[in-house]
């Protein structure tokens, strides 16, 4: 080995490191913490270390297999020894040998470039003896050798394929690099010269083999952008889907998802036979929050196709972007009410949530208890929209929600407390809960009875009556309490719901005077129909009922509308009634006889005569209009008569005149 500066020939020593009686086929340079010489001979690999700890050591065998001439080289990127035989190319490093390579063939040259590592091949003879063989082991030809083929071949050991091989028809004598190209030597005197093409066109020649896996091996290689990999992951998976093989086309196509235009990809598998393939794509773009409205539609309706309730649950459960609205629509339309129900909750869409489980489940229980526990500004609405619907179903229920809410009473209703209960042991849980324990209590169905041998395990639960009073301790929320007509029209076809609802709203103690007429008067006009609708005993209750409101004081029903209410239902009572507080009793007199109701006027005529003495008259006449109340009147005629001449009520003219308006009155009842 000589060290020193041989360009300018100054200090250069010279010394032996090593001796051997094999041949040395090949020597290298290792450079690093240590300079390290890599020797080849026949029969071996060994080292020396030339500089740094260890050096002056003598030669340590590597491996116990040797070279031929030009068959070892270094790999001036990471300093690695490459070393070629007959059945593969080998790597040695610092810690001894690497990974290796399967290329069968005999060799003659080695040198690595850029990422390739360039072999030369020897001519092939066709029945080699052992001293052809050695000739060629020490780079000895015969003179033919010069007309004998070679075969030179570039090898990409990293992604494993082969770059370039041709067949020269001259012997390599030499390889070299320089200018960043390779270059090769033949026998006969010419020169070749091999420039690496750019990565695109490497790129256009795998695609044109169809080597897609080793372009996305190469261009992972070559540190592409996501968008230029993703290119060549498109055209693997529209090879593929050409080929029939949809599912794994599919896998690239979700690869490449970030930058492939979704509609590409979704009119390939279109098709009934590949719904799973399109839903995998479709889930995946709302992973990827790349998803639009009409991707959400598809998506949901291939669900509802398949009838996948399982798959549904899992993706409106996810916290996925997708557009609620056409979830919603979609889940509505398909019949998963459920499923819509529990969006609408998510999103804080109570509205919604009252729609669907009216509209859709028919579960008008559960949208009642719902609404109770709205807070009064968001239950209020809602109560207004369905209340009609809510009377005619759960008509007990909606009448107490309505009294809370107009007699400034309105809580929430709130969850029940229950206490945690330990899993039984040995029994299995699933990990995955159901749509139903994402869905609020409000709506879920309890079990009406307990199973067999549970009833000492169920969990402990506030009994209705003790909620109901941890409710009524606790200050209600402040709320503009709304006019009690508001409410008139969602009990039409529920009288008995609606004078329950009047009668409660009328004990309240601030009741402004406006509420006040228009809750009596309101509560008058519906006992009177209620009464209409009955006979006997229970139609005199309720006249009775409505007498005692005409009858009280302080009850401001105005008499326009008491007298309008009993004409149109036939209440004749309440007619007297008004008029006898306001004096008019010529009037109450006159009711009975338009009505040729003879016992009333004579009953009218015994209370009210004595102090409206022109009844007499009045009473005169009637009696006299006709043959019939002629006799009905009977002996009240005579008193009649009496009481005129008595108290000097009509001059016997007057009397006579009367008495034949008609051809009732008999001469005796003249005289």
């Amino acid at each position: 080995m000589v060290r020193g500066d041989l360009i300018h020939d100054r200090g250069a020593k010279q010394r032996t490191v090593f001796e051997s009686e094999e041949p040395i086929t090949g020597v290298e340079f290792r450079e690093g913490q240590n300079t390290t010489l890599y020797v080849a001979t026949t029969g071996r690999i060994l080292t020396l270390t030339i500089s740094g700890k260890g050096q002056g050591q003598p030669a340590k065998p590597l491996e116990d297999t040797g070279c031929g001439i030009g068959c070892m080289t270094v790999d001036e990127k990471n300093g690695d020894i490459v070393v070629v035989r007959d059945d593969a190319i080998y790597y040695y490093g610092a810690n001894g040998r690497g990974l290796s390579f399967a290329y069968e063939g005999p060799k003659q040259l080695v040198r690595v470039f850029h990422q390739y590592v360039a072999l030369v091949s020897p001519p092939q003879t066709p029945s080699p003896n052992r001293s052809n063989s050695l000739r060629t082991f020490f780079g000895v030809g015969r003179t033919d050798d010069v007309y004998n083929t070679s075969t030179f071949a570039l090898l990409d050991t990293d992604l494993r394929y082969v770059a370039h091989t041709e067949s020269l028809i001259s012997q390599v004598k030499a390889m070299f690099i320089e200018w960043g190209d390779l270059f090769l030597l033949t026998l006969d005197g010419k020169v070749y010269r091999y420039h690496e093409k750019t990565l695109q066109q490497r790129l256009e020649i795998l695609y044109q083999r169809n080597l897609y896996v080793l372009a996305i091996n190469l261009a992972q290689k070559a540190n592409l952008d996501a968008g230029q990999r993703n290119v060549i992951l498109r055209k693997y998976g529209d090879y593929l889907y050409q080929k029939g093989d949809f599912d794994t086309a599919m896998q690239q196509y979700l690869k490449a998802i970030d930058n492939t235009e979704p509609s590409q990809v979704i009119r390939k598998f279109l098709d009934t036979q590949r719904i799973h393939n399109l839903i995998e794509y479709l889930e995946e773009l709302h992973e990827h929050n790349k998803a639009t409205v009409d991707h959400t539609t598809l998506l949901l309706n291939c669900y509802a196709k398949l009838k996948d309730t399982g798959k549904l649950e899992t993706f409106i459960t996810s916290n996925n972007n997708f557009d609620f609205d056409t979830a919603i629509t979609m889940c509505r339309q398909g019949g998963y009410s459920d499923q819509a129900v529990y969006l609408a909750k998510k999103h804080g869409e109570h509205d919604l949530v009252v729609d669907v489980l009216i509209e859709d489940s028919k579960n008008y229980a559960g949208a009642l208890d719902y609404i109770w526990r709205l807070e009064p500004d968001m239950a209020y609405p809602n109560l207004m929209k369905y209340a009609r619907v809510l009377l005619e179903h759960c008509p007990q229920d909606a009448t107490r929600v309505f009294i809370d809410y107009y007699t400034g009473n309105y809580r929430p209703k709130k969850e029940s407390i229950m206490a945690p209960t330990p899993a039984a042991q040995g029994g299995m849980v699933s990990a995955l809960p159901s749509l139903s324990s994402f869905i609020p209590l409000a709506y879920r169905a309890s079990p009406a009875f307990a199973s067999p041998g549970t009833a000492g395990n169920q969990q402990a639960t506030l009994t209705d009556v003790e909620a109901a009073e941890a409710e009524t301790n606790l200050p209600g929320p402040e709320y503009d309490v709304p006019k009690p007509r508001t409410a008139f029209s969602a009990f039409v076809d529920h009288p008995e719901e609606f004078i329950i609802f009047l009668e409660s709203c009328l004990n309240q103690d601030h009741l402004e005077e406006g509420d006040k007429i228009d809750l009596y008067t309101t509560l008058f006009e519906m006992y009177l129909e209620t009464a209409s609708r009955l006979k006997g005993v229970e139609r005199e209750e309720w006249e009775a009922k409505a007498k005692s409101l005409i009858n009280s004081q302080n009850i401001p029903i105005d008499a326009s509308n008491v007298l309008l209410l009993s004409h149109l239902s036939d209440f004749r009572d309440g007619t007297i009634l008004v008029r006898e507080q306001q004096g008019l009793r010529f009037d109450i007199f006159r009711s009975y006889t338009s009505a040729n109701d003879t016992a009333g006027a004579i009953k009218a005529l015994r209370k009210y005569g004595p102090e409206e003495p022109q009844l007499y008259p009045a009473a005169l006449a009637y009696f006299t209009s006709s043959t019939k109340i002629l006799q009905e009147a009977g002996e009240e005629f005579d008193l009649v008569l009496r009481k005129i001449d008595e108290d000097g009520l009509m001059a016997p003219l007057q009397v006579i005149q009367t008495l034949s308006t008609n051809a009732v009155a008999t001469m005796g009842m003249v005289k």
